[in-house]
């Protein structure tokens, strides 16, 4: 058998495996009282004592608010000034309204993008600064470091050159 022709079957098993639990976690619960409660035959089904039910009939709306019901749509909001001033404006007028606050909101949004953009060049501003600092900091201790390593090979030419006079003249050393 080829392994392709393996995993086809590979795939196809699990994929019966699969349905076949997928069907029982579906149906298993109602199986399971099914089996519980016993199967009945003829289809009887028990019969329950009648409900009492002493429940209050549902409120309508005329109960609820009784003056809803009278008003109608061309009546409403006529008593409100600002709404009739609202409602007598031409078309142009509230869309010139319209392009005004918009035209308001676009300069609150460019001032506050103005502002972080010079908050955001002043704190870059500081941080070029510090960085300076750091770079010069670290050439001075370079130089420090090497001038140090230059020192120390002196020093050990010097103490090679004295420890072998001193062999030359009978030290032994440790």
């Amino acid at each position: 058998m080829s392994s392709s022709r393996r995993a086809g079957l590979f795939l196809r098993c699990c994929l019966v495996v699969f349905a076949v639990t997928s069907a029982l976690y579906v149906s298993g619960p109602a199986l399971y009282w099914k089996f519980k409660k016993g199967f009945r035959l003829g289809g009887t089904v028990p019969s329950c004592a009648p409900c009492v039910c002493d429940c209050p009939p549902p409120l309508s709306l005329l109960t609820i608010a009784p003056g809803l019901v009278n008003l109608s749509i061309a009546d409403c909001g006529k008593d409100d000034p600002e709404l009739n001033k609202e409602m007598g404006k031409q078309f142009v007028d509230l869309l010139t309204e319209e392009l005004k606050l918009q035209e308001t909101v676009a300069e609150e949004n460019s001032h506050h993008m103005n502002l972080t953009f010079v908050e955001a060049r002043r704190i870059a501003s500081e941080y070029q600064k510090e960085a300076e600092k750091c770079n010069a900091a670290t050439e001075i201790c370079e130089e420090a470091r090497e001038r140090a390593e230059a020192s120390l090979i002196k020093e050990r030419k010097v103490t090679a050159v004295w420890e072998r006079r001193a062999r030359e003249l009978g030290w032994e050393g440790e």
